[in-house]
Protein backbone atom coordinates (compact mmCIF):
# COMPACT_ATOMS: atom_id res chain seq x y z
CA UNK A 1 0.00 0.00 0.00
CA UNK A 2 1.33 3.41 -0.93
CA UNK A 3 0.73 6.44 1.20
CA UNK A 4 -1.60 9.30 0.34
CA UNK A 5 -0.22 11.80 -2.17
CA UNK A 6 -0.60 14.95 -0.14
CA UNK A 7 1.35 16.96 -2.72
CA UNK A 8 -1.21 16.58 -5.52
CA UNK A 9 -4.36 18.17 -4.11
CA UNK A 10 -6.08 20.53 -6.50
CA UNK A 11 -7.92 23.65 -5.43
CA UNK A 12 -11.19 21.72 -5.69
CA UNK A 13 -9.78 18.89 -3.56
CA UNK A 14 -8.83 21.38 -0.87
CA UNK A 15 -12.30 22.90 -0.87
CA UNK A 16 -13.86 19.46 -0.57
CA UNK A 17 -11.62 18.71 2.42
CA UNK A 18 -12.57 22.00 4.08
CA UNK A 19 -16.26 21.20 3.54
CA UNK A 20 -15.76 17.76 5.09
CA UNK A 21 -14.01 19.32 8.07
CA UNK A 22 -17.14 21.39 8.52
CA UNK A 23 -19.35 18.28 8.42
CA UNK A 24 -17.75 14.92 7.67
CA UNK A 25 -21.13 13.27 7.09
CA UNK A 26 -22.49 15.90 4.70
CA UNK A 27 -23.95 14.46 1.51
CA UNK A 28 -21.94 14.87 -1.67
CA UNK A 29 -24.74 17.10 -2.92
CA UNK A 30 -24.34 19.41 0.07
CA UNK A 31 -20.56 19.45 -0.37
CA UNK A 32 -20.97 20.21 -4.08
CA UNK A 33 -23.24 23.16 -3.31
CA UNK A 34 -20.72 24.48 -0.80
CA UNK A 35 -17.72 24.28 -3.14
CA UNK A 36 -19.50 25.25 -6.37
CA UNK A 37 -18.91 22.10 -8.43
CA UNK A 38 -21.03 19.30 -9.89
CA UNK A 39 -22.21 16.50 -7.60
CA UNK A 40 -20.62 13.81 -9.79
CA UNK A 41 -17.23 15.53 -9.76
CA UNK A 42 -17.29 16.16 -6.03
CA UNK A 43 -18.43 12.61 -5.25
CA UNK A 44 -15.68 11.12 -7.43
CA UNK A 45 -12.92 13.28 -5.98
CA UNK A 46 -14.18 12.97 -2.42
CA UNK A 47 -14.36 9.19 -2.61
CA UNK A 48 -10.82 9.09 -4.03
CA UNK A 49 -9.50 11.22 -1.17
CA UNK A 50 -11.12 8.87 1.33
CA UNK A 51 -9.99 5.68 -0.44
CA UNK A 52 -6.34 6.73 -0.72
CA UNK A 53 -6.16 7.74 2.94
CA UNK A 54 -5.61 11.46 2.48
CA UNK A 55 -8.84 12.07 4.39
CA UNK A 56 -10.44 10.00 7.14
CA UNK A 57 -13.85 10.72 8.61
CA UNK A 58 -14.71 9.20 11.98
CA UNK A 59 -17.40 9.68 14.62
CA UNK A 60 -16.11 9.47 18.18
CA UNK A 61 -17.93 9.50 21.54
CA UNK A 62 -17.37 12.39 23.90
CA UNK A 63 -14.55 11.89 26.39
CA UNK A 64 -16.92 11.50 29.33
CA UNK A 65 -18.78 8.66 27.60
CA UNK A 66 -16.62 6.15 29.51
CA UNK A 67 -16.81 7.87 32.87
CA UNK A 68 -14.63 10.32 34.83
CA UNK A 69 -11.25 11.14 33.36
CA UNK A 70 -8.22 13.38 33.61
CA UNK A 71 -5.84 14.32 30.81
CA UNK A 72 -2.06 14.64 31.02
CA UNK A 73 0.45 16.09 28.58
CA UNK A 74 3.49 13.82 28.22
CA UNK A 75 6.79 15.18 26.88
CA UNK A 76 9.48 12.59 26.11
CA UNK A 77 13.17 12.56 25.32
CA UNK A 78 14.26 9.40 23.53
CA UNK A 79 17.50 7.48 23.21
CA UNK A 80 19.30 8.13 19.90
CA UNK A 81 17.21 6.76 17.05
CA UNK A 82 14.45 5.58 19.39
CA UNK A 83 11.84 8.25 18.75
CA UNK A 84 9.87 6.39 16.07
CA UNK A 85 9.63 3.17 18.09
CA UNK A 86 8.52 5.12 21.15
CA UNK A 87 5.89 7.01 19.18
CA UNK A 88 4.70 3.77 17.54
CA UNK A 89 4.20 2.17 20.96
CA UNK A 90 2.22 5.21 22.11
CA UNK A 91 0.01 4.98 19.02
CA UNK A 92 -0.93 1.43 20.02
CA UNK A 93 -1.98 2.46 23.53
CA UNK A 94 -5.76 3.02 23.76
CA UNK A 95 -5.33 5.59 26.55
CA UNK A 96 -3.25 7.90 24.32
CA UNK A 97 -5.29 10.51 22.45
CA UNK A 98 -2.58 12.19 20.37
CA UNK A 99 1.05 11.52 19.47
CA UNK A 100 3.37 13.77 17.50
CA UNK A 101 7.10 13.91 16.71
CA UNK A 102 8.49 17.36 17.44
CA UNK A 103 11.58 19.51 17.24
CA UNK A 104 13.22 21.33 20.13
CA UNK A 105 13.69 20.26 23.73
CA UNK A 106 11.67 17.05 23.39
CA UNK A 107 11.36 14.32 20.75
CA UNK A 108 7.77 13.14 21.27
CA UNK A 109 4.67 14.75 22.76
CA UNK A 110 1.50 12.87 23.63
CA UNK A 111 -1.71 13.25 25.60
CA UNK A 112 -2.89 10.51 27.95
CA UNK A 113 -6.52 10.20 29.00
CA UNK A 114 -6.68 8.58 32.43
CA UNK A 115 -10.03 6.95 33.13
CA UNK A 116 -11.21 6.89 36.71
CA UNK A 117 -9.38 10.05 37.69
CA UNK A 118 -5.82 11.08 38.40
CA UNK A 119 -5.32 8.37 41.03
CA UNK A 120 -5.00 5.87 38.15
CA UNK A 121 -2.20 7.90 36.56
CA UNK A 122 0.83 6.26 38.27
CA UNK A 123 -0.11 2.83 36.92
CA UNK A 124 -0.63 4.05 33.37
CA UNK A 125 2.42 6.31 33.21
CA UNK A 126 4.55 3.51 34.66
CA UNK A 127 3.66 1.27 31.73
CA UNK A 128 4.24 4.00 29.16
CA UNK A 129 7.59 5.18 30.47
CA UNK A 130 8.97 1.64 30.45
CA UNK A 131 8.71 1.63 26.67
CA UNK A 132 12.17 0.83 25.22
CA UNK A 133 13.73 4.04 23.92
CA UNK A 134 12.32 6.39 26.56
CA UNK A 135 15.24 8.26 28.13
CA UNK A 136 13.45 10.99 30.11
CA UNK A 137 9.91 12.20 30.43
CA UNK A 138 7.86 14.98 31.92
CA UNK A 139 4.11 15.09 32.44
CA UNK A 140 1.64 17.80 33.33
CA UNK A 141 -2.03 17.74 34.26
CA UNK A 142 -4.34 19.47 31.76
CA UNK A 143 -6.65 21.51 33.98
CA UNK A 144 -9.13 22.63 31.34
CA UNK A 145 -9.56 22.82 27.59
CA UNK A 146 -10.53 26.18 26.10
CA UNK A 147 -10.69 25.21 22.43
CA UNK A 148 -10.65 22.18 20.16
CA UNK A 149 -11.27 23.13 16.54
CA UNK A 150 -12.32 20.31 14.23
CA UNK A 151 -12.45 22.55 11.15
CA UNK A 152 -9.22 24.55 11.48
CA UNK A 153 -8.64 24.68 7.72
CA UNK A 154 -11.58 27.05 7.25
CA UNK A 155 -9.06 29.87 7.64
CA UNK A 156 -8.07 29.10 4.02
CA UNK A 157 -11.43 30.26 2.69
CA UNK A 158 -12.77 32.57 5.36
CA UNK A 159 -16.51 32.18 5.84
CA UNK A 160 -17.11 30.78 2.35
CA UNK A 161 -18.54 27.51 3.65
CA UNK A 162 -20.68 29.01 6.40
CA UNK A 163 -20.78 28.32 10.14
CA UNK A 164 -20.15 24.90 11.64
CA UNK A 165 -23.44 22.92 11.78
CA UNK A 166 -23.02 22.38 15.53
CA UNK A 167 -22.45 26.06 16.24
CA UNK A 168 -19.40 27.05 18.28
CA UNK A 169 -18.09 23.49 18.30
CA UNK A 170 -14.98 22.90 20.32
CA UNK A 171 -15.11 26.04 22.46
CA UNK A 172 -15.34 24.86 26.06
CA UNK A 173 -15.17 21.31 24.75
CA UNK A 174 -14.95 19.74 28.18
CA UNK A 175 -18.24 21.21 29.32
CA UNK A 176 -20.21 18.30 27.81
CA UNK A 177 -22.09 16.11 30.30
CA UNK A 178 -22.43 12.91 28.26
CA UNK A 179 -21.80 10.22 30.83
CA UNK A 180 -21.89 6.42 30.32
CA UNK A 181 -25.63 6.20 31.07
CA UNK A 182 -26.33 8.34 27.98
CA UNK A 183 -25.29 5.39 25.77
CA UNK A 184 -26.74 1.87 25.53
CA UNK A 185 -25.29 -1.14 23.73
CA UNK A 186 -26.90 -0.24 20.42
CA UNK A 187 -25.54 3.32 20.58
CA UNK A 188 -22.05 1.97 21.17
CA UNK A 189 -22.39 -0.54 18.33
CA UNK A 190 -23.37 2.29 15.99
CA UNK A 191 -20.35 4.33 17.12
CA UNK A 192 -18.02 1.34 16.65
CA UNK A 193 -18.99 1.26 12.96
CA UNK A 194 -18.73 5.03 12.57
CA UNK A 195 -15.29 5.09 14.21
CA UNK A 196 -13.98 3.01 11.30
CA UNK A 197 -15.96 4.83 8.61
CA UNK A 198 -17.65 8.02 9.66
CA UNK A 199 -19.51 8.23 6.34
CA UNK A 200 -21.11 4.79 6.51
CA UNK A 201 -24.81 4.98 5.65
CA UNK A 202 -27.45 4.52 8.30
CA UNK A 203 -29.04 1.78 6.20
CA UNK A 204 -25.85 -0.31 6.06
CA UNK A 205 -25.32 0.17 9.81
CA UNK A 206 -28.92 -0.89 10.45
CA UNK A 207 -28.54 -3.98 8.25
CA UNK A 208 -25.38 -4.99 10.10
CA UNK A 209 -26.98 -4.56 13.53
CA UNK A 210 -30.36 -6.01 12.64
CA UNK A 211 -32.34 -2.88 13.50
CA UNK A 212 -34.41 -0.37 11.52
CA UNK A 213 -32.68 2.42 9.63
CA UNK A 214 -34.94 4.96 11.34
CA UNK A 215 -33.71 3.77 14.73
CA UNK A 216 -30.05 4.26 13.77
CA UNK A 217 -30.81 7.71 12.37
CA UNK A 218 -32.80 8.73 15.45
CA UNK A 219 -30.06 7.55 17.82
CA UNK A 220 -27.35 9.33 15.85
CA UNK A 221 -29.33 12.57 15.75
CA UNK A 222 -29.94 12.36 19.50
CA UNK A 223 -26.24 11.82 20.28
CA UNK A 224 -25.16 14.64 18.00
CA UNK A 225 -27.73 17.17 19.16
CA UNK A 226 -26.69 16.46 22.76
CA UNK A 227 -23.01 16.93 21.74
CA UNK A 228 -22.24 13.42 22.92
CA UNK A 229 -20.27 12.69 19.75
CA UNK A 230 -17.68 14.46 17.61
CA UNK A 231 -17.54 14.12 13.82
CA UNK A 232 -13.85 14.33 12.90
CA UNK A 233 -12.21 14.79 9.52
CA UNK A 234 -8.50 14.04 9.69
CA UNK A 235 -6.18 15.30 6.96
CA UNK A 236 -2.46 16.12 6.83
CA UNK A 237 -2.19 19.88 7.19
CA UNK A 238 0.47 19.93 4.45
CA UNK A 239 -2.13 18.60 2.01
CA UNK A 240 -3.91 21.93 2.35
CA UNK A 241 -0.74 23.99 2.15
CA UNK A 242 -0.59 24.50 5.92
CA UNK A 243 3.10 23.85 6.47
CA UNK A 244 3.65 25.16 10.01
CA UNK A 245 2.15 23.08 12.82
CA UNK A 246 3.48 24.19 16.19
CA UNK A 247 2.88 23.30 19.83
CA UNK A 248 3.55 26.22 22.15
CA UNK A 249 3.72 26.34 25.94
CA UNK A 250 2.81 29.94 26.79
CA UNK A 251 3.60 31.33 30.24
CA UNK A 252 1.01 33.82 31.45
CA UNK A 253 0.64 36.03 34.51
CA UNK A 254 -1.82 34.18 36.80
CA UNK A 255 -4.31 37.03 36.91
CA UNK A 256 -4.44 37.13 33.10
CA UNK A 257 -4.83 33.41 32.31
CA UNK A 258 -8.55 33.53 31.58
CA UNK A 259 -8.32 36.72 29.48
CA UNK A 260 -5.36 35.49 27.41
CA UNK A 261 -7.05 32.13 26.86
CA UNK A 262 -10.20 33.84 25.60
CA UNK A 263 -8.26 35.98 23.12
CA UNK A 264 -6.18 33.07 21.82
CA UNK A 265 -9.24 30.82 21.48
CA UNK A 266 -10.79 33.36 19.11
CA UNK A 267 -7.78 33.28 16.76
CA UNK A 268 -8.41 31.20 13.59
CA UNK A 269 -4.88 29.76 13.57
CA UNK A 270 -5.33 28.21 17.03
CA UNK A 271 -6.58 24.64 16.73
CA UNK A 272 -6.21 23.58 20.37
CA UNK A 273 -5.85 25.49 23.62
CA UNK A 274 -5.63 24.11 27.14
CA UNK A 275 -4.56 25.25 30.59
CA UNK A 276 -1.73 23.30 32.26
CA UNK A 277 -1.17 22.87 35.97
CA UNK A 278 2.52 23.79 35.90
CA UNK A 279 4.09 27.22 35.33
CA UNK A 280 0.86 29.24 34.82
CA UNK A 281 0.97 27.93 31.27
CA UNK A 282 -1.30 27.44 28.28
CA UNK A 283 -0.71 24.66 25.76
CA UNK A 284 -1.50 26.08 22.33
CA UNK A 285 -1.45 24.33 18.96
CA UNK A 286 -1.10 26.73 16.03
CA UNK A 287 -1.58 25.72 12.39
CA UNK A 288 -0.40 28.27 9.81
CA UNK A 289 0.37 28.23 6.08
CA UNK A 290 4.08 29.00 6.51
CA UNK A 291 6.83 29.95 8.94
CA UNK A 292 6.25 33.57 7.92
CA UNK A 293 2.58 33.30 8.95
CA UNK A 294 3.64 31.66 12.21
CA UNK A 295 5.99 34.59 12.83
CA UNK A 296 3.13 37.00 12.16
CA UNK A 297 0.99 35.17 14.71
CA UNK A 298 3.76 35.31 17.31
CA UNK A 299 4.82 38.92 16.80
CA UNK A 300 1.48 40.40 15.78
CA UNK A 301 -0.87 38.54 18.10
CA UNK A 302 0.76 36.51 20.85
CA UNK A 303 3.50 38.97 21.83
CA UNK A 304 0.98 41.81 22.09
CA UNK A 305 -1.31 40.08 24.58
CA UNK A 306 -1.23 41.67 28.00
CA UNK A 307 -0.11 39.06 30.51
CA UNK A 308 1.95 36.85 28.20
CA UNK A 309 5.37 36.44 29.81
CA UNK A 310 7.05 34.09 27.36
CA UNK A 311 6.76 30.83 25.47
CA UNK A 312 8.56 27.71 24.31
CA UNK A 313 7.72 26.18 20.95
CA UNK A 314 8.16 22.85 19.18
CA UNK A 315 7.44 22.34 15.48
CA UNK A 316 5.32 19.27 14.84
CA UNK A 317 7.20 17.09 12.38
CA UNK A 318 4.64 14.32 12.01
CA UNK A 319 1.32 13.49 13.66
CA UNK A 320 0.89 9.76 14.26
CA UNK A 321 -2.36 9.86 16.20
CA UNK A 322 -5.07 12.43 16.76
CA UNK A 323 -8.34 12.11 18.68
CA UNK A 324 -7.51 8.44 19.47
CA UNK A 325 -7.21 7.69 15.72
CA UNK A 326 -3.98 6.59 14.05
CA UNK A 327 -3.32 8.80 11.03
CA UNK A 328 -3.31 6.91 7.73
CA UNK A 329 -0.22 8.62 6.40
CA UNK A 330 2.49 8.51 9.07
CA UNK A 331 3.98 5.13 8.16
CA UNK A 332 4.28 6.02 4.49
CA UNK A 333 5.93 9.31 5.40
CA UNK A 334 8.61 7.34 7.26
CA UNK A 335 8.85 4.56 4.67
CA UNK A 336 7.22 1.98 6.91
CA UNK A 337 4.40 0.68 4.71
CA UNK A 338 3.41 -2.82 5.62
CA UNK A 339 5.33 -2.87 8.91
Amino acid sequence: MTGPRTDLLSELDKRIVVALQRDGRASWRAVAEAVGASVSTVARRGQQLLAQGTVKVAVMPALAADGPYDCFLLRINCTPGGHVDVADALVADPDVRFVTLVTGTYDVMAEIVVRGGATQYPRIIGDLTRIPGVARWRSDLILSVHKVSFDWSRQLYGELLGPHPDGAVGIGAQLEQCEPEHFDDVDRSILAVLREDGRETFQRIADGLGVHESSVRRRYDRMRSARCIDVLTLVPSAALGMEAETLMTITVAPSRLAAVAAELAAHPSVRYLAELLDENALLCEVIAPSARDLSTFITGSLARLDGVEGWAASMELLYLKRSFLETAWWRSRLGQEGT
